[in-house]
């Protein structure tokens, strides 16, 4: 695979990070988990991993992650600025200061944070956020469509995984080619305010022009719910369908199917019924919107999913993610696949999701060359946690 031969080690941390550490270990890399002693997972972002436990607080354990991160290839940090630092394991250390050698000067260093040191409301301080904090302060928040009164937010996509893991993912790889062309490592900032910002150039840029299809007030563009022709609409019995038929070649194909299939004697606006005309008459939309509201409550979900399917109505089922699971795999195999790695379309094993920590320590200690004396040494110490090592191992 792309990565093979890649030795990674990723900082146990929350959602950004670990993404990051699964799309370098599905794509073949070497990814060892950092946990803490008497830690716990439920993190499920861990396939393709293997976990060790070390003790940063004590001197020896520090020392071992020295030692680790200088024969390593990336280290992925997951912590608020300055934490590695005082632990002694910031990136100059191995990177090297201009004045002296580094430890690993081939490193890829991958930090991601949440703020970036300065924004709108000027230096951040190292404060604590989430997702829905750094979706706020990136702009796009405001943006995104929910009441009248205020916007929705999603889940903890958008920053956390979008602007977050992936962004930092992706730094990773440019910093790889890059070493390939100077063989010298480098520092891969990110943070998910600027990451969320960046992928959604799009919509950003069109409202700072005040033009295109997202240049106007929030709740009054063609993609945030402003429109009847780009819209979830709820069913008959349940579920919802949706629809998003912005082309007029498609929007005749959704509403001359629709008008034709609601009950003969359906007519909630006295005699008004829309046509292929009327979708980019604004003046009309809040009748087309109370149609279409009205119209997809007399009939099923799935009378509306058999009659749209295989056309170009742009008009789909909104599948819950049991349904979804059905069609390919519940858990999400890596994307996009690539010609030469034939496993990554493959379904999961959802047995395998979760990592507990300190399952491979031995393993990786001797991978990274300690020896059993060393590796005793630690265990006694309780660097490698409370449990000791099984005998038979050392």
């Amino acid at each position: 695979m792309a990565l093979s031969g890649l030795k990674v080690i990723e900082f146990a941390g929350l959602a950004p990070g670990p993404f990051a550490g699964m799309i370098l270990a599905d794509n073949g890399a070497s990814v060892t988990r950092i946990d803490r002693p008497s830690s716990t997972s439920n993190d499920v972002l861990c396939r393709g991993k293997r976990s060790i436990i070390v003790d940063s607080k004590k001197p020896s354990g520090r020392q071992l992650l020295q030692e680790l991160i200088a024969s390593t290839d990336v280290l992925i940090d997951p912590f608020r600025p300055g934490v590695l630092e005082r632990l002694g394991l910031g990136p100059e250390l191995f990177l090297g200061d201009g004045q002296r050698k580094g430890l690993n000067e081939k490193l890829i260093y991958a930090r991601i944070v949440g703020f970036p040191r300065t924004g709108a409301l000027g230096p951040h301080k190292n404060m604590a956020g989430h997702d829905i904090n750094y979706l706020a302060l990136s702009g796009v928040l405001a943006m995104l469509p929910g009441t009248a009164e205020k916007p929705a937010f999603p889940i903890n996509i958008l920053a956390d995984f979008a602007g977050g893991g992936l962004t930092c993912a992706n730094g990773i790889l440019l910093a790889l080619i890059e070493r390939g062309r100077t063989g010298r490592g480098q520092v891969v900032n990110s943070d998910m305010v600027s990451g969320t910002r960046y992928l959604s150039s799009f919509p950003l840029i069109q409202n700072y022009l005040k033009t295109g299809i997202v240049g106007g007030p929030r709740g009054t563009n063609i993609l945030d719910g402003g429109s009847p022709f780009y819209n979830i609409y709820s069913c008959q019995g349940g579920g919802w369908m949706s629809v998003g038929c912005l082309e007029p070649q498609f929007f005749k194909i959704f509403i001359e199917a629709f008008t034709d299939h609601v009950p003969k004697d359906f007519n909630p606006l006295n005699g008004w019924k829309p046509n292929p005309s009327t979708q980019f008459q604004k003046d009309e939309w809040p009748m087309l919107q109370e149609y279409l509201t009205k119209g997809f409550l007399t009939r099923s979900r799935d009378f509306w999913t058999d009659l749209f399917h295989g056309t170009d109505a742009c008009t789909v089922p909104i599948l819950t993610p049991q349904e979804a699971g059905k069609q390919t795999s519940n858990i999400p195999a890596f994307h996009p696949q690539l010609t030469s790695h034939i496993d990554q379309g493959k379904p999961c094993d959802s047995k395998n999701v979760i990592l507990q920590p300190g399952t491979h320590t031995y393993a990786v200690l001797r991978e990274y060359g300690l020896d059993e004396s060393r590796i005793r040494e630690l265990d006694n110490a309780g660097v490698l946690g409370n449990k000791s090592l099984p005998p038979s191992k050392l």
